[in-house]
């Protein structure tokens, strides 16, 4: 479990007023010293992440975030920050302070959490100091139960944790990224290649992620790089699917023969992470670009550049043919994102690896809501080198909506 990626666990924040106890709340769920306690205001300013198992949920993310009643400038930068963790927020845990009860701070944090249909435990903590007699009041006010807790002496930490598990939402568990395609006992061929981009010694996050999705699902991986793939298909039976790396389309779309399928990790994850059917309505929009349109490069992680990046040069490089011009583009990385996109003809992501499906999701509403179509790399360069439509072949209905009328 401490090595599945934080994109696949649960992600639980927790909120509450500045030395409400939150902090130490987190402590007290994992039952180690993992985030730093301080009877000093504010002494949590940015959200920060814990990876952690709960069983029988099993691997997590605790989310601790800032006071929602931080004060000045830089506590409203704070409170901003407690509040874009909502749209990677699976579960939330609200936590009050005997002494403040409940406020203005509390009631806009439960309207957000409502608006977002999000699932919520409440919990009082400090009991140990007293406070239940405020139990009934708050329960009637707030319209659900409130756990009594104290994170300092652990009184009803296990009867937190089994809340946790019922307030978890049933979908939270990601669909498939590959092992509905292929059935127990066939056969998928991955094709990965070894270049400047290849990290050394290892695979990349989605090729690990779909290999072991097949082997859990006991149909069986065939590992290759793209200049031997032809002479692989040769010496096996027919596969069921090709997967490849987005830049060896071409190669690998001449080499896999007509009636096995072909597709990329990109477009697994598009599927896997977000909206497989919107990136791919997103894609159409790319036909009508102009030379001077602004386009938005996002990606959900930070990395070492390489001399020949797929973000900052080859997607670039290449739309910029097909347009026949130059183009204004903007790069945002990490887990932040922009607010304000709609300036952006286009806004072009990452697979997504490295978040969680809620965060994705989000990222391509707060697209939709602007009117900007918004479209992945893997979806971008099947389309770009020609192959789109074969590579959905696996996905009616992502190939329906490629071929729908405008």
């Amino acid at each position: 479990m401490e090595a599945t990626p934080r994109g696949n666990r649960l992600h639980i924040a927790i909120f509450g007023r500045r030395n409400a106890g939150k902090s130490s709340l987190i402590n007290a769920l994992t039952n180690q010293e993992l985030a730093v306690v301080s009877s000093v205001p504010g002494t949590t300013t940015d959200p920060v992440l814990k990876s952690m198992e709960i069983l029988p949920l099993g691997p997590v993310v605790l989310i601790d975030t800032a006071g929602i009643d931080d004060v000045g400038e830089l506590g409203a930068l704070r409170i901003k920050k407690t509040m874009e963790v909502l749209r990677r927020t699976d579960l939330a845990i609200l936590v009050l302070d005997p002494a403040a009860g409940v406020g203005p701070y509390e009631l806009e944090l439960l309207q957000r959490l409502k608006e977002q249909n999000l699932p919520l435990v409440i919990v009082l903590n400090k009991i140990d100091q007293g406070g239940r007699e405020l139990l009934p009041d708050l329960e009637k006010n707030l319209g659900q139960r409130v756990l009594p807790v104290s994170a300092l002496t652990r009184q009803g930490i296990e009867e937190l944790k089994g809340e946790l598990i019922k307030a978890a939402p049933a979908d939270f568990e990601e669909p498939y990224i590959v092992a509905d395609l292929v059935g127990p006992g066939e056969m998928a061929v991955l094709v990965v290649p070894i270049d400047l981009a290849a990290p050394k010694g290892r695979l990349i996050l989605p090729q690990v992620q779909t290999l072991r999705d097949l082997l859990d699902h006991d149909a069986m991986g065939l590992v290759v790089k793209e200049r031997e793939l032809k002479l692989a298909l040769a010496k096996i039976p027919p596969p069921k699917i090709v997967i490849t790396d987005s830049q060896a389309f071409l190669k690998v779309a001449a080499d896999t023969p007509p009636g096995v399928w072909m597709t990329s990790f990109s477009i697994l994850f598009a599927r896997y992470k977000g909206d497989l059917v919107e990136l791919v309505r997103g894609a159409k929009t790319v036909k009508n670009l102009q030379p001077g349109d602004r386009v938005l490069i996002a990606e959900a992680c930070t990395h070492h550049r390489q001399a020949d990046d797929i973000g900052k040069v080859q997607i670039p490089r290449w739309l910029r043919q097909y347009v026949g011009g130059d183009l204004q583009f903007s790069w945002y990385s990490g887990t932040g994102y922009p607010e304000d996109v709609a300036s952006y003809k286009v806004i072009i992501h990452c697979g997504g690896c490295m978040i969680n499906r809620r965060e994705m999701l989000y990222r391509i509403q707060l697209a939709k809501e602007a009117g900007v179509p918004i479209v992945n790399y893997g979806i971008l360069l099947a389309f770009i080198h020609g192959v789109l439509e074969r590579a959905l072949e696996p996905f009616p209905l992502a190939l329906m909506a490629w071929r729908e009328e405008e």
